[in-house]
Order: structure tokens, then sequence, then C-alpha cells
């Protein structure tokens, strides 16, 4: 597998190279970056035309990851050239379906499943409901095939996110999967979080999928306001730092939902995925130094089944509430990552509004917010 990484600084109107010198032609072409860069901007298209036999994939970002660095203001594109693996590339838009779960299977269904060795998502991340792709996915995909992914980010504004479909175009609504075919390809990947619950534990007594409505009886945004104090004046962005956590059974693992947007009249809070009734929460804060051991123990665990690490190619999803908690900081993460994956790694990755990845290996896939996930690529041909 040959790999190479490309590093654009990006202001809003610039003009990019039109050519990708790689010095080979990949297979696969991942691009990541600001919101700006996706937005009414046609590079993309212009990249694929002078490379048609390539598959570009990619989205808007709320931070670009490149090798141990962290850019706001970048363009990262990875090239992949594969020696026996082929990659398909597919995508539905949202405000075309019935909705995230039917958009979850209708993706799926147009993947062949003889050979399918594992399936990478790139999803809106404001029009969809995370668990509900999430449960559409796993309801068609082949046994033993597995997927990570994560939902497109635009900074901290919560206003758009964009994500390339399969005819080169950067969209919002679009939900993307690449599939890898291989029977040589080694696939790994972890998921750790870091952060502390406090206070009582709490339960949800009304709620519509992914909006909150009650806790415990009470107005869900007020209740909530209560406990963020001063930082309440800058809802929903500082909801990313004081995040729930989430367990819908008493002897189920808990997930972490971090808020996407919050309703006045209603006095609702609305979650990257589903927070049921019955379910009990718990506010969350941040451990800086747990946040960045659990992204080393996400970066171990990826690679935990590799002979060695030589040619790994690593695509890391983590939160943008990371991001704002780590502040300055943030790049030890990510440095923390390529340690545990070695220098002859490739790393490029993302700050998103949600993480798609199993809790273990040999799991289903869930929707996380909050987490480091680090899915790890290596063709092992003898």
């Amino acid at each position: 597998m040959i790999q190479k990484q490309l590093v654009f600084p990006y202001e809003a109107g610039q003009s990019l190279s039109e050519k990708l010198d790689f010095g080979f032609i990949p297979d696969l072409v991942i691009v990541l970056g600001p919101t700006r860069f996706f937005k009414g901007n046609e590079i993309v298209s212009k990249w694929r035309e002078l490379l048609p036999d390539s598959v570009f994939a990619g989205s808007s970002t709320a931070g670009v990851i490149a090798g141990s660095r962290v850019f706001d203001d970048s363009v990262v594109v990875s090239g992949l050239k594969f020696s026996a693996t082929s990659v398909k590339f597919y995508s539905v838009n949202l405000k075309e379906s019935e909705g995230s779960e039917a958009s979850g299977r209708t993706l799926i269904k147009r993947f062949p499943s003889e050979g399918l060795r594992h399936v990478f998502i790139l999803s809106d991340g404001l029009l969809v409901n995370g668990t509900e792709l999430v449960n559409g996915i796993l309801s068609e995909l082949p046994s033993g095939v597995n997927v990570t992914g994560g939902l497109a980010g635009d900074g901290a504004l919560f206003s758009e996110t964009f994500v390339i479909n399969e005819e080169g175009l950067c969209e919002t609504g679009v939900i993307s999967a690449i599939g890898f075919y291989s029977d040589v390809l080694k696939v790994g990947y972890g998921s750790m979080g870091g952060w502390d619950s406090f206070g009582i534990e709490r339960i949800v007594t009304r709620s519509e999928k992914n909006v909150l409505f009650e806790i415990d009886n009470q107005p869900a945004l007020k209740l909530y306001k209560s406990f963020l104090g001063e930082n309440a004046d800058g809802l929903p962005g500082t909801g990313l730092l004081f995040p729930l956590s989430v367990r819908i059974k008493v002897d189920s693992e808990p997930v972490v939902r971090t808020i996407l947007a919050i309703d006045e009249v209603t006095q609702s809070l609305t979650f990257a995925g589903d927070v049921p009734e019955g379910a009990s929460v718990k506010l969350m804060k941040a451990n800086v130094d747990r946040l960045i051991d659990g992204a080393e123990g996400a970066g171990n665990v990826s690679v935990l089944d590799f002979e060695n690490t030589d040619d790994v190619f690593a695509i890391l999803v983590s939160c943008v509430g990371r991001k704002l908690v780590l502040k300055q900081m943030v790049e030890e993460e990510v440095e923390a990552v390529n340690q545990s994956l070695g220098e002859r790694s490739l790393v490029t990755g993302f700050y998103s509004y949600g993480e798609l990845a199993p809790f273990l290996k040999d799991t289903s896939c869930e929707l996380h917010n909050q987490t480091m996930t680090v899915t790890a690529i290596k063709e092992c041909v003898v």
C-alpha cells in the first residue's frame, strides 16, 4: 500500500492548485477541511476530473488532523494506492430519503456483500440522527463486516456541514460510505473517552428520539441551564463542555451524548443521537489528563492485533468537544495516538459532531460523542 498526504493552507476565496501531485494514481483520496472550503468550491470536482480512476471522499470538519498536527485553516488530502484491495463509494442524501435509518439501509444495500471487509461512513453532522443511521446500517451490513466513521463538523458554529457525494459534489445532507474489498486488508479500531460523570443520576421522563423534553419531570433545558450556571449563556456551543452520560439499560455500557441545538419555546435539547425515555443520565465534565490517556488507549486498541504498524493508514475521528476543552493542548491527544501507531503510520482525521465505532472488537458499531475513535487499516500481503 502506497500512501501520501498533502496539506494546503486555505483562506476563503483562495484558489488551490488543481493538480494533486501524489507521484502515483491513488485508488482512494480523502479530503478534509473547513466548511468554507467545501461551500461553493468546485476544486474537488476538478481534482476528480483530473483523477477519474480515483475515489474521492471527505467532509467539512471542526478541525483537521495531519500526522500529529491539528489545523483549523488547512485542507488535508490523503491518497492511498492499494496492492490487493478495491474500493467502492456510494452516497445518499437525507433530503431525498425517509429519514436517517432508511438512508443507512439504502446506502449499505448498494454494496455487494461478497468480499466486503469494512465500511467507513462520513455523514452530514446536523441533519442526521446518528442513532437511527447506525441502526439502518447495521440492519443491512453483512455478517462479519463492521463499520466506523464520523459526522461532519462546522467548527463550533453548528450552522451547516458538507460531505462529498459520489458525483464529487460537496453538499449538505449527504451520507457517504467507503467500502473496502479485500482478502488481505487488516482493519482495527478503538474508541475511548476520558470524561468524568458527576452529580446524581436522573431519569429521562419525556423524549422523542434525539429530542429531550423532560428530566425527572422537569423541563430539560431549564434543568440543564441550572447545571451550567454562567456557561448557559453560550448554549448550544458550551454544551460541548458538559455532555450527558446516557445509560439505556441497567446493565448496558453508557454512551455519551452532545447537544446540537436547544429550543427555548419547548425547553428541549436536541442531541446527535437518541436519548430514550426511561434512560438514566448524568452530567459529565472534562479531565484533561484522562482525555489524553483515552486517546492513547484508542490508538493502542486499534492496532492490538497487528504484528507491526509499518505502513498503517489511520483515520482519527475525535469530538469537537474534546478540542474545545483541550484548547492549546489539543495536539497532545493526537500525538498520543501517533505514538501508539508508530512513526511509519500515516495519520489523518478530523474533529467531528459524532463518532461511529464499536466499543470493543467483535461488538456492533454505535454512535458516540466526546470520544477519540481510531480506524487503522493495513494490507498484509505476503
